[in-house]
């Protein structure tokens, strides 16, 4: 066995982790299908460990597990890490490498520009139309409601944060909360599985051969880039109408900046930026809520409960009155959270390394692919007391000791270091708004046996369905 040493230190190289038994040539590549790909891996980590390494093919993949060791990375991005490379170029193919998977210097002037678009001032000054498409959704819950219709909650959700993401980022408000069809929604919702499917891939196949799932995912593309170049289109024109007012989103702050003299903004990472958030906007914050709710509407004292308190900071309001009594709304959050760590949405996070390292015992090549999984640091009872029970109050009362461990530092939800989620404060909003209405106005209850619903792989981890029956309080 090759063991280097470093300061006394005995280091282990990648290939003296243990490893599942696989095929010549082929590796481990048969027991990976991309829509269990976290559950695949979750399972070899309980039995080999963590580190391991698998086979994608003949190419190595390690796999890690310890928080301590993804904060460690995360604090060293982007100058020592970057993120898994097959995701740019993907996300480059698409015309979507944005702030989520654009590197190196291209990263920074972006990263500005969408924390700035996404600051709490920023956010605090939108929250009257962040209410108002609130209130929207309430309707038609009201509206599916009466009917006796089954919802899935998973779709309408999307509807929602596409209508916030737009309306805050861009200054457009799609309404696809008022449309059944042709919304914009339908051509988005393909590109993560797609994404998926393509880092996961062991052979590009897609750029020599086109599958009827490419012919489709190659016309949803053509239909979203045509409406974002309307947007920005629109956009311009405005700014020519009033020349000289500050921008007044996102949008508006990119084209500003690409104008100016020797701005490395182009028009090309516009583009992307307004996929990327309109797609991450949509999805991560969705999906966390659905989770929620399959705890919630198991847990007819939970929701009674969530329903006193959200009546409370609401009063005789049906949608969150104002910006500042969101802060009451902690229950709200508590539960998202709490759903987020037994269900993470960001069940792996992908790196490499620009050099050799050192992390933990291991000796990391440069290059090397690097899979951390979140959950399993999340269900460790060195972490959280009772790590397999749904526990809101964890979140409520992590400062009283007598309740147990409890360490947030292995929450890794939003990530963390410099690339920490810029969505992270609107997500919390949107959570804290979506889950006081619904439970403030609706009963809850899962369509469907709870059992039956799956897990799934799609870039984030979804579920397979969640079909929701909503009756309204008195």
């Amino acid at each position: 066995m090759d063991v280097q040493h470093v300061g006394g230190a005995r280091l282990r190289q990648v290939r003296d982790l243990p490893c599942p038994p696989g095929l010549p040539l082929l590796g481990n590549f048969l027991h990976l299908r991309p829509d269990r790909l976290h559950t695949t891996l979750e399972e070899w980590a309980q039995k080999l460990g963590s580190p391991y390494r698998y086979r994608l093919g003949t190419l190595p993949v390690t796999v890690w597990t310890q928080a301590e060791l993804f904060q460690t990375v995360m604090r060293e991005r982007p100058h020592l890490y970057r993120r898994f490379s097959p995701i740019e170029s993907v996300m480059a193919e698409l015309g979507g490498n944005g702030v989520f998977s654009a590197e190196g210097a291209a990263w920074e002037p972006q990263r500005r520009l969408v924390m700035q678009a996404l600051s709490i001032p920023n956010i605090k000054a939108f929250y009257p139309a962040l209410a108002a498409i609130t209130e929207r959704f309430r309707l038609r819950l009201q509206r599916a409601a009466s009917q006796g219709r089954t919802l899935q909650m998973t779709e309408e959700l999307k509807r929602y944060t596409v209508d916030v993401t737009s309306a805050l980022a861009f200054g457009e408000d799609p309404n696809t909360l008022e449309q059944e069809c042709g919304v914009i929604q339908e051509h988005l919702a393909l590109i993560l599985p797609a994404v998926m499917s393509r880092v996961s891939a062991l052979f590009p196949y897609w750029r020599y051969v086109r599958l009827p799932r490419d012919r489709k995912l190659d016309l949803a593309m053509l239909a979203v880039h045509r409406y974002i170049h309307d947007m920005i289109g629109r956009a311009r024109e405005h700014m020519r109408q009033a020349p000289g007012d500050e921008p007044r989103n996102l949008l508006e702050a990119m084209l500003v900046a690409s104008a100016a003299p020797d701005s490395s903004v182009t028009d090309e990472q516009i583009v992307a930026n307004v996929l990327t958030l309109l797609v991450a906007g949509e999805d991560t914050t969705a999906n966390t809520i659905c989770w929620a709710l399959l705890y919630v509407a198991a847990d007819p004292a939970l929701q009674q409960r969530l329903c006193d308190h959200s009546r409370e900071v609401l009063g005789t309001s049906r949608v969150c009155p104002d910006y500042g009594a969101l802060k009451h709304l902690d229950l709200c959050e508590a539960v998202c959270n709490e759903a987020n760590r037994l269900r993470p949405v960001a069940a792996i996070q992908t790196f490499e390394p620009l050099e050799d390292v050192c992390l933990g015992d291991v000796a990391v090549p440069a290059g090397m692919r690097m899979f951390f999984l979140t959950r399993p640091a999340m269900l460790a009872p060195a972490n959280f007391a009772h790590p397999e029970t749904f526990d809101p109050d964890r979140w409520m009362h992590h400062h009283d000791a007598s309740r147990g461990t409890h360490e947030p530092r292995a929450f890794l939800a939003f990530g963390g270091g410099p690339r920490v989620c810029p969505g992270r404060h609107l997500a919390n909003v949107e959570m804290r708004l979506i889950l006081s209405m619904l439970a403030a106005n609706f009963e809850v209850s899962i369509a469907a046996d709870p059992a039956t619903i799956r897990e799934v792989s799609a870039f984030t981890m979804v579920p397979s369905a969640m079909p929701v029956n909503l009756k309204m309080r008195a």
